[in-house]
């Protein structure tokens, strides 16, 4: 087999293959054959068939699935000669493929660029410790006071802590909008259902009182239409109610259905904060990890992946508008949309990969044992969870893929310059600065 391979443009390339007429015509000639012994045609007995008959019948057939066999074999056969590492499938062109002739065709496809990971011994990170305290324990033990709170309706204005029923109607420009209005809505002032420069315009008003509220949507806003945009809301409060919250004590937890009283409560509590603790802690010096190797490592990226990714960006933008009632599948979403991250997650994803390969990391079994059993956790029934996951390919692979990159982080920190930052859990988690955004705003 002769192979020749020519760099066309940066990481695509021309590989023409030469297999000796012998390989296929043996291959077809071994088929008619074995066909021959099976066939059944009219004024023929079983296996009497001439094979000349047999070739004029099935001739073209045999030689047409056995081309395309050769083929597929020889292009595996050539890269692995040639050392190269395809990005994505080639474009095959037969250029003879007649019988007694060698098989010739050529294969255009994209490869892999050539990657060796520079700069983790420079890389600086900075990994959170954060302690859990009683006052984080209270906090969300008050949180859960205001969620089984019971209201009871009261002939004043509104304040925070309070229930506030609304009925709304908004527009941009004079013209509605998807998702522009509703009845008999009920927001507790200070809990974030609504945003807060939009309750803060419902504190002091009373039932049967009307007002206008003007509230600009975020640049991100997820429908484009109104992103960034001011809409005015016409709404009128149709009752304002104060809450009662239960107290913090052991029939409050049985409530929960925690055994145990409040003591456990808190426990309980204790535990799902730091499993949201060390949760985040993964995820910031993850973070820190992939910006830092993107920076140092600088590297072309075969088109294919990109417009593999966008196209994946895509879908499950579709799908997230979808769920929303946001929009269809003929969503207009081009494609400039979604290549920042396509680029961002192609460089990662080819920059974790040759560590993986060049420092030899295997996936480790327990960790995906583990990584199994968290996402369970936090379903009523974890067993049925694991056993789903089990069961269905694609989940199980994208875990394992979760496992390995964590794995590669905590190579790459243990190669890295790691300094300690104690921090609260609030700033850890970001809610120390939507307090202070929200702060600035008010």
């Amino acid at each position: 087999m002769q192979v020749s391979v020519e760099t066309t443009e940066g990481l695509k390339r021309r590989m023409k293959v030469q297999v000796p007429s012998e390989r296929v015509d043996q291959e077809v000639e071994s088929r008619l054959r074995d066909l021959r012994g099976r066939v059944r045609l009219d004024g023929f007995r079983p296996g009497k068939v001439p094979l000349k008959v047999v070739q004029k019948r099935y001739g073209a057939q045999v030689r047409g699935e056995v081309l395309d066999e050769v083929v597929r074999r020889t292009y595996a056969e050539a890269l692995e000669q040639e050392s190269l590492r395809p990005a994505g499938a080639p474009e095959i062109e037969p250029l003879q493929t007649e019988a007694g002739q060698d098989l010739e065709y050529q294969a255009e496809f994209e490869v892999l660029p050539s990657i060796e990971v520079q700069g983790v011994e420079d890389i600086a990170i900075e990994r959170p410790v954060v302690d859990i305290t009683d006052e984080d324990v209270d906090r969300i033990l008050e949180r859960l006071r205001k969620q089984h709170a019971e209201y009871t309706e009261v002939d004043r204005p509104a304040a925070e802590g309070d229930r506030v029923t609304i009925d709304f109607e908004g527009t941009v420009d004079g013209e509605a909008f998807d998702g522009n209005s509703g009845e008999d809505v009920p927001v507790p002032l200070g809990e974030g259902q609504m945003p807060e420069a939009f309750e803060a315009e419902l504190a002091g008003l009373a039932a049967g009182d009307d007002k206008t509220i003007a509230y600009t949507f975020p640049e991100a806003f997820p429908d484009e239409k109104i992103a960034g945009r001011e809409a005015q809301f016409a709404v009128k409060v149709k009752k304002v109610e104060a809450a009662e919250l239960p107290a913090a004590d052991d029939a409050f937890a049985e409530r929960l259905g925690i055994e145990g009283g409040i003591d456990a409560l808190r426990e309980r509590i204790r535990e799902s904060l730091q499993r949201e603790r060390d949760q985040a802690v993964r995820a910031r010096v993850k973070n820190q990890v992939m910006e830092a190797l993107l920076e140092r490592n600088p590297i072309e990226l075969p088109q294919s992946l990109l417009d593999s990714e966008i196209q994946q960006l895509r879908e499950q933008t579709r799908e997230r508008m979808r769920q929303a009632g946001q929009g269809d599948d003929d969503a207009e979403l081009p494609a400039s949309r979604f290549e920042d991250e396509a680029r961002r997650r192609v460089a990662l994803g080819l920059i974790v990969n040759e560590l993986v390969r060049a420092n030899e990391i295997e996936l480790d079994r327990e960790r995906v044992q583990e990584a199994l059993q968290r996402v369970a956790a936090g379903y009523e029934q974890p067993e049925q969870i694991m056993q789903y996951y089990l069961q269905n390919q694609e989940l199980m692979q994208s875990l394992q893929l979760q496992v390995m990159e964590d794995q590669v982080v905590d190579w790459v920190a243990e190669r890295a310059q790691v300094t300690d930052k104690p921090m609260s859990l609030d700033a850890l988690t970001g809610r120390e600065a939507d307090e202070d955004s929200a702060s600035a705003d008010a």
